[in-house]
């Protein structure tokens, strides 16, 4: 029970240390004590006094360390609220962790500019320094510098970190060109029914990946002398596969050809960045991509990742349910043109700006207003395709759009077990949303909200559409344990605040 406490304590103050910006030799050096004693109590490892809690509290300014605050961060959301003003689309959640987990293949510092702060980051950044990459964040906490070591000590990774991210499965790319033989914990992340790595090691055998898998570790050989002799087919043209295959080619001292590639948006941003590293990519956004690897990468690098075309889609979908104007400003269109075209199809009412150039030079953004529309249902189904398709992590915010909208819409969300499952929790807030199977989900509207109290679901997006009709519900309505939706999002809460929502943050104490 008191190594319990012990842990407890520790990760508040880690997640407070974090929230501040700080490293745990920042908090050290104000404290007077070493940064191994800092990671020692947020690792619960350690006896701490009330009397050093208080002055943690007092350092890291967080009343939340100072009272003990413990168990899960909630929302209470007062809906029926019209938007309105401006809004700005934050980075890429899925570009900023495929970045980090490419930060593996530099030698040299890498500067990665407006980090999205959120839970993903923050584990892979525990991991990444449990082994011994300094990480800090920079620029009154606005930019992520990351420094490697010259060895890394994978046996000190943080299993529990490591455990709770899907992330985690990017490392191997870069770690089968630092290393002969090392480990990794199965990856995690969102509870979005059985994902097989399988396509991640049919890419990487061919650059003499050996994996096998025991009580929860992939235990992992590289073979020497073996490297790709023909293209590489990927068996699935998923995201992460894709990234792995690139950061896998980064570094073998020839060309690969990577073939039925993902062209989506985070894949886009690694690859840029993989050009600020100083090797060469022939083909982005197309689905055959040829990697001009270099076996030693050791170069200082700043990088600006684009904006995130999900969060995008989650903010124009807030304001479609709360029947709102409202102005998304830095939207990534290329990445949302599809989407768009639908909502236009349905009868929204919005205007774009003229197109600027995101900060790493090559993304297209536009300013969005959605104006309040009367929606009608689309003729065609709702389903996911690769890019330049309908975004897969865009299809659940549909879900309550076509909520809005007078009809019948069959969202078909083929590509996950059982994410559609979940979006039937929107019956609870008054939707009718009749599950046809697995993968298909039948919504019939327009909806009269109503405030419920419920559970947030184990899946990032559904969770945030939940949030987005209990927004649109009048009444209070009380969403538990949110840290799925922080995994995926920044301030989420206070950010719609700032637009005239009314979303209170509290924990059980």
């Amino acid at each position: 029970m008191a190594d319990d406490y012990l842990v407890r304590i520790g990760k508040l103050i880690r997640d407070a240390r974090q929230h501040r910006g700080w490293t745990q030799s920042q908090l050290a050096d104000a404290l007077g004590t070493s940064q191994s004693a800092v990671n020692r109590i947020e690792r619960g490892n350690q006896n701490i006094s009330l009397e050093m809690i208080a002055r943690i509290g007092e350092a890291l300014d967080s009343e939340i360390v100072s009272l003990g605050y413990a168990g899960p961060m909630h929302l209470r959301v007062v809906g029926g609220r019209r938007l309105s003003g401006a809004i700005d689309v934050k980075t890429s959640k899925n570009a900023c962790v495929a970045l980090l987990c490419a930060s593996l293949l530099n030698k040299g510092r890498t500067v990665l500019r407006r980090v999205a702060r959120i839970e993903e980051v923050y584990r892979l950044l525990e991991v990444l320094n449990s082994i011994g990459v300094r990480t800090r964040w920079i620029n009154d906490g606005v930019d992520l510098e990351i420094v490697p070591p010259a060895s890394l000590d994978m046996d000190a990774m943080d299993a529990e970190a490591a455990r709770r991210t899907r992330s985690i499965i990017m490392f191997l790319g870069p770690l089968l060109h630092r290393m002969g033989q090392f480990r990794l914990p199965y990856a995690g992340g969102c509870d979005l029914g059985t994902r097989t790595i399988e396509p991640h090691m049919i890419a990487l055998r061919r650059f003499g990946l050996d994996i096998t898998a025991t009580e929860g570790i992939y235990h992992a050989k590289v073979l020497t002398g073996v490297a790709p002799d023909r293209p590489i087919v990927l068996t699935e043209r998923g995201d992460t596969v894709t990234e792995n295959a690139l950061l896998a080619a980064a570094r073998h001292d020839g060309a690969t050809v990577i073939r039925n590639a993902s062209s989506n948006y985070m894949v886009q941003d690694l690859c840029f960045f993989l050009e600020a590293l100083g090797v060469r990519v022939d083909g982005i956004g197309t689905t055959t991509l040829t990697v001009h690897g270099i076996p030693n990468i050791d170069v200082d690098v700043d990088y600006s990742p684009s904006e995130d075309p999900v969060e995008a889609m989650s903010l124009v979908a807030a304001a479609v349910v709360t029947e709102s104007e409202l102005t998304i400003r830095r939207v990534p269109i290329e990445f949302m043109e599809i989407e768009l075209a639908v909502l236009e199809e349905m009868g929204l009412d919005h205007d774009r700006s003229a197109e600027y150039v995101a900060d790493n030079g090559r993304t297209r953004l536009v300013d969005l207003t959605v104006r309040p529309s009367k929606l009608e249902a689309p003729i065609d189904k709702i389903h996911p395709m690769p890019f330049p398709g309908l975004n897969i992590d865009n299809v659940p915010f549909f879900a309550a759009i076509a909520a809005t909208a007078q009809g019948q819409t069959l969202i078909h969300d083929w590509v996950y077990d059982n994410r559609a499952i979940y979006l039937t929790d929107l019956n609870r807030l008054g939707g009718r949303l009749q599950l046809l199977d697995p993968h298909r989900v039948l919504v019939e509207g327009p909806t009269r909200w109503r405030a419920a109290e419920m559970m947030c679901p184990p899946a990032l997006r559904p969770a945030v559409v939940v949030l987005l009709a209990m927004m649109a519900a009048e009444g209070t309505s009380v969403l538990r344990n949110v840290y799925v939706i922080n995994r995926g999002y920044e301030e989420l809460a206070e950010r719609l605040n700032s637009v005239g929502a009314q979303i209170e943050i509290f924990r059980d104490i």
